[in-house]
């Protein structure tokens, strides 16, 4: 049955297909880049959306496919959680940046996500789950009429996109509605243009920061879920037209070098993503386009800052909450629960670069512990 729904993904369309798969990824975009810009005040939420409208194009046009190009969820879970600056972002987004271009055209992809446990990539998704949801629940107290009429739109819009075509649209449509609803008790905010983005340059105690509570959290499910998992759905899907790993890298790089010393959010691709396009009717990389287009509206609706005041808490925590449960969805299938629950916890209790690294010495631990116990189990051994 799966072969007869696999297309070729030839060219670029613009069917009502592929308007729906366009907007098929967007529960998860808007939630982080609209809670990093509410928590980092020196930061401009239209210049995150202009540069991933901008990339969303670039990747249908290069790709001709639905390659989705998200907000990189580690980087944004931590900054939503403690507020970090716009310097720590962008050293953040310049470090993956150069990384993955690095990685993408020397053909290292593959051999650098052998060598990351599964768990422990598992695990990192558990606990930016924890911390989303610890996170949410702030939002969701100071405003818990509209955070539950949202998480009821958020749930319904889940059942029915589960059991029919209908694309799940309720991201868009809470938000728009805590617009309306901002725009009815606190007036209209002024019209402005989007700002030139300046051109942000990290500090030295940025790029530390950069490193020790963006970066290393973010690398290894960039390279599991952005990359590698991308690249095999890729093959599954479109079987003449898959997407190497390198390749994808390189993009990532490309994309990030470029954004964030401008005032992008870094970014990157997503399995998920090209999974939940893909299944509302995205074939081609005219998704991409009709994507960007959309986007591209909300950067100029975000123009003015005032609009941020006018969306309840509530909306934010419930959107939030949706995006948790995304994540520890995949968190839970993992080949070592003990691996994966210790790395859950420590990065609620101590954070994700923590937990990262006691994960990897856990998991390469129990691999050699495994491994004596087999040699000692031989016959004459």
């Amino acid at each position: 049955m799966m072969e007869k729904t696999r297309s070729t993904g030839n060219g670029i369309r613009f069917t009502l297909e592929e308007i729906a798969g366009a907007v098929g990824d967007f529960g998860t975009i808007f939630p982080i880049l609209l809670g990093v810009a509410i928590v980092s005040p020196d930061v401009n939420v239209s210049h995150f959306f202009f540069f991933l409208a901008a990339w969303f194009i670039i990747a249908g046009l290069y790709y001709r496919l639905p390659i989705p190009i998200e907000p990189m969820k580690a980087i944004g879970a931590v900054v939503i959680a403690g507020g970090l600056s716009s310097g720590e972002i962008v050293a953040s987004g310049l470090i993956v940046g150069a990384l993955f271009l690095l990685l993408g055209l020397v053909g290292g992809m593959t051999w650098l996500g052998d060598r990351i446990p599964k768990s422990v990539i598992r695990g990192v998704q558990a606990g930016l789950a924890l911390i989303l949801l610890r996170t949410s629940l702030g939002y969701i107290v100071d405003d818990v009429l509209f955070a539950i009429v949202s998480i009821a739109i958020i749930v319904v819009f889940f059942i029915a996109s589960a059991r029919t075509r209908i694309p799940d649209i309720s991201a868009l449509l809470v938000l728009l509605i805590g617009l309306a609803v901002g725009i009815a008790t606190q007036g209209m905010p002024p019209f402005r243009l989007i700002p030139l983005p300046p051109l942000i340059v990290p500090s030295l105690p940025d790029f530390v920061a950069g490193i020790w509570d963006l970066a290393l959290p973010q690398i290894p499910l960039t390279i599991a879920n952005a990359i590698l998992a991308t690249s095999l759905l890729t093959y599954d899907l479109f079987p003449k037209k898959g997407v190497d790993p390198d390749r994808l890298s390189r993009t990532i790089g490309a994309m990030n070098l470029i954004s964030t010393p401008l005032g992008g959010f870094p970014m990157c691709h997503g399995a998920g993503g090209l999974a939940a396009m893909y299944r509302f009717g995205a074939r081609t990389g005219g998704a991409n386009i009709v994507a960007g287009l959309f986007i591209l509206v909300f950067a100029v609706v975000f123009a003015p800052p005032e609009v941020l005041t006018l969306i309840p808490f509530g909306v934010f925590g419930a959107l939030l909450v949706f995006v948790a449960i995304e994540l520890g969805k995949h968190g839970i299938k993992t080949e070592s629960y003990l691996v994966t629950g210790v790395i859950a916890v420590l990065a609620l209790a101590l954070g994700l670069t923590i937990a990262f690294i006691v994960g990897m010495a856990l998991a390469y631990a129990l691999e050699w512990w495994k491994k004596e116990q087999g040699a000692g189990q031989k016959p004459g051994a």
